[in-house]
């Protein structure tokens, strides 16, 4: 591994180690990518090429349920050579699928465990790392068939001798009607839940406008799945991080009341959409501003509030009269995703358009690329600002912050 950078009065720049220099093993470990790194030496002070010390790993499935493989389709380079744009302005890097374990511990990224070599295993369990594992199902055949690759149903043994070694897993489930539903959901649930892992999301399948050979959710599909999903609850506050958790558009899907704050324990799956709704609802009431309680603010310093369908009621029930709400539908993706994170520019324009904004428009700042200030379709903040004439502000998913927005 090639040291790019050696950081002043690190030990190794006192060891008079340079850059340029490469890394082979330390303490007579070989060190092959950034996780080794880390687990022996961390601290040394030095810096290589890339994040991950060598390239990223691909995807090597073909799930039937990807969202990537429903972007829009790719569209030819620009005559002028450069990197092109995709339909609707979609960048390339929004094409690339990861399924690399290394990601899975230092961002939290899921992996299908069909990457994995014996290797890999044995250092997971070596270094007792934390795993987010995508299952969807416990039975072999159907995992190979649900993931497009023959190895699927055998990479599952990986999974069960790092729960036998006591590597803390945190496991996803997406659901796909009349695929992995009914009884392949119970089953999957039980292995799961025997196997006492950390958690368990489960999610209803995502489909675009440019996925025409998968089912979606309906309210009594939904009601089916939730019922077979709260029949593994367990009972008391340190079992709860081993029970099954729904998402959110699960019970918005089937119409019923989401479980109270107290459910979702320390919320470790968040990251899926599980618990969000009501950690923003208990952040936002116990948020202060200054010393006292924040209180609505003047009408002569109304703004407004643009999200997804499925958040803004419970938005609007949050926020009450001191601002307007605005649910942008997504017209680019199709009607069936409403998730604010994925609502682009160009719809955001088009829909509010022409609509009484107030001094401020305030969005969740997952609608943005990470560190920057562009949507998905490559519109920027200043683009929206420019042709709707109001100031737009993204704020963080967290009650207090919206609440801090509204009435600082």
């Amino acid at each position: 591994m090639k040291i790019i950078n050696v950081i002043k009065n690190s030990p190794a720049d006192k060891a008079g180690i340079k850059a340029g220099s490469r890394l082979v093993s330390i303490d007579n470990h070989e060190i092959h990518d950034c996780l080794d790194y880390m687990f022996y030496g961390d601290d040394f002070g030095l810096e290589f090429e890339t994040y991950l010390m060598d390239e990223q790993k691909n995807c090597a499935n073909k799930c039937i349920f990807c969202f990537i493989d429903q972007l829009p389709p790719r569209s030819p380079p620009t005559a002028q050579g450069g990197s092109p744009l995709r339909e609707g302005g979609l960048r390339e890097t929004l094409y690339f699928k990861d399924d690399d374990s290394r990601l899975s511990f230092l961002q939290g990224n899921y992996i299908s465990l069909t990457n994995l070599t014996k290797r890999e295993v044995e250092r997971i369990i070596k270094m007792r790392l934390s795993v987010n594992v995508s299952v969807h199902t416990t039975d072999k055949e159907l995992r190979c068939y649900m993931l497009g690759n023959k190895n699927a149903g055998e990479a599952l043994e990986y999974l069960y001798e790092m729960a036998r070694a006591g590597v803390e897993l945190n496991c996803q489930v997406v659901i796909c009607p009349e695929v992995n539903d009914g009884s392949h959901l119970h089953d999957t649930l039980k292995t799961l839940t025997e196997l006492k892992v950390n958690s368990i999301a489960c999610v209803p399948v995502g489909i675009t406008k440019y996925r025409k050979n998968l089912k979606a959710f309906d309210k009594q599909s939904a009601i089916s799945a939730l019922e077979i999903i709260e029949s593994f609850r367990c009972v008391g506050v340190s079992a709860m991080r081993r029970v099954p958790y729904a998402s959110d558009e699960f019970y918005l899907l089937a119409e019923c009341e989401l479980p109270p704050y107290e459910h979702y324990g320390d919320f470790p799956q968040y990251e899926n959409g599980v618990g969000m709704i009501r950690l923003l609802e208990h952040e936002f009431s116990a948020v202060r501003v200054g010393a006292r309680i924040a209180r609505p603010m003047s009408a002569t310093h109304r703004k407004s509030i643009a999200t997804g369908v499925s958040a803004a009621p419970f938005i609007k029930k949050l926020v009450g009269e001191n601002a307007q709400v605005y649910a942008i539908k997504n017209d680019f993706f199709g009607h069936s995703v409403t998730v604010a994170g994925l609502v682009t520019g160009q719809d955001l324009i088009a829909q509010l358009r022409g609509k009484d904004l107030g001094e401020e428009l305030l969005i969740p700042e997952t609608m943005l690329r990470s560190g920057e200030d562009v949507f998905l379709d490559d519109i920027t903040v200043d683009d929206v600002q420019n042709t709707l004439n109001v100031k737009v502000r993204a704020v963080a998913v967290d009650g207090g912050e919206l609440r801090r927005a509204l009435w600082l």
